[in-house]
């Protein structure tokens, strides 16, 4: 693919390329160091093996790189633009009839792939953050017998929606189940039932006096009342729904939207992973805005030389940071819309790199 491209362009993307890897890799390197160094004891003391804390950092790594990926873009459009303009490539590249946007559009592209890779490890994230939880076993369970009105996200996208369970009874009472399906092939079904009992032999639960829909398409459902019914992958034992559910870090895009419409059925408050849902995909989006943002402000860099650039870098990283953290919280609390908040930051720098760009000599 490099061969199709003219030298020009293969000269500035693999500049580029280099920074953005070096910070790519290198930012949750760091942040690895630092949260070692601060939580190394507390897993000590739980007895965790040396391998399984390392193996947990290393399931860490597509988390962090999910969220510093357009720090890493904005740092490799900074750098590489700063050193061209500092070396006068630029200067001549227009001096040759190549104009400034010409010259960025390979930045551009390697923006675009830096954006298709950041949806990737957001989809793979959920899993190795799973995985880290397991091993460094941060998911505590509590000495609670009984837990009232609550909501578990089991694997699949299913959920519960559980009035009262009791450990000692291996009972349930008031027990919604709902699965999102995608076709008749795999529909969405909804069951609800009045109680359910754990077998602890078979390890599996029957439901008592409920009714099973079952929607095949968005204009059938299909309804049967039953004495009993019983479900093969609902397998938790009655003291694993003590514990936390899987948190949203750990869920899919789809299973997190399955989780938020059963949330909102039980009339909870849904703002903030209605946020952090959107996130998934405004996040991986903002490496192409910023790029074009990065790139008209590091022309500036010329007489700053490197350390100009690693301030712009920072200070734009720490108030795009800021901006996530404000929208979170305006979108939770109802303020804007919550899709609208998680993509608020990408506007905010969209709209100044448009006002940058246009002002740049070309």
């Amino acid at each position: 693919m490099l061969r199709m491209l003219k030298p020009l362009d293969r000269y500035v993307l693999a500049e580029w390329v280099k920074i953005f890897a070096g910070t790519a890799l290198g930012f949750p390197l760091l942040v690895i160091v630092i949260d070692l160094t601060e939580k190394l004891d507390k897993y000590l003391n739980r007895n965790l093996p040396p391998q399984d804390i390392a193996l947990a950092y290393l399931y860490g790594i597509p988390d962090t790189m999910f969220l510093v990926m357009p720090a890493a873009v904005l740092f490799a459009t900074v750098f590489s633009v700063g050193s061209f303009t500092r070396h006068s490539e630029i200067t001549a590249a227009k001096a040759s009839g190549i104009s400034f946007y010409r010259f960025i559009r390979p930045m551009a592209g390697g923006a675009l792939l830096a954006t298709l890779a950041g949806l990737a490890i957001g989809a793979l994230s959920p899993y190795t953050n799973a995985r880290r939880v397991e091993l460094l076993k941060e998911r505590q369970f509590t000495n609670r017998s009984t837990r009232f009105n609550f909501t578990y996200a089991s694997e699949g996208g299913r959920v519960y929606t559980v009035g009262g369970a009791d450990v000692e009874q291996r009972a349930l009472n008031e027990v919604v189940l709902e699965r999102k399906g995608k076709n008749a092939t795999y529909p969405t079904y909804f069951v609800s039932a009045r109680s359910g009992k754990y077998d602890p032999i078979r390890q599996r639960w029957t439901l008592h006096n409920g009714v099973l829909h079952l929607l095949p398409t968005d204009s059938m459902n299909i309804t049967v009342a039953f004495d009993s019914l019983r479900d093969r992958r609902m397998t938790e034992a009655p003291k694993a729904l003590m514990a936390s559910s899987k948190v949203p870090d750990e869920m899919t895009f789809a299973e997190l939207g399955a989780f938020i419409d059963a949330l909102e059925r039980s009339g909870s408050d849904v703002g903030a992973l209605k946020v952090g849902r959107m996130l998934k995909i405004a996040i991986p989006a903002t490496c192409l805005i910023i790029m074009l943002f990065g790139a008209p402000l590091a022309t500036s860099t010329q007489r700053g030389g490197t350390a100009f650039g690693v301030g712009i870098s920072l200070g734009t990283t720490v108030i795009f940071l800021m901006l996530v953290q404000l929208t979170q919280a305006i979108g939770s609390k109802g303020l804007v819309p919550p899709n609208l908040a998680a993509w608020l930051p990408g506007i905010v720098f969209g709209t100044v790199g448009v006002v940058l760009l246009a002002r740049v000599r070309t």
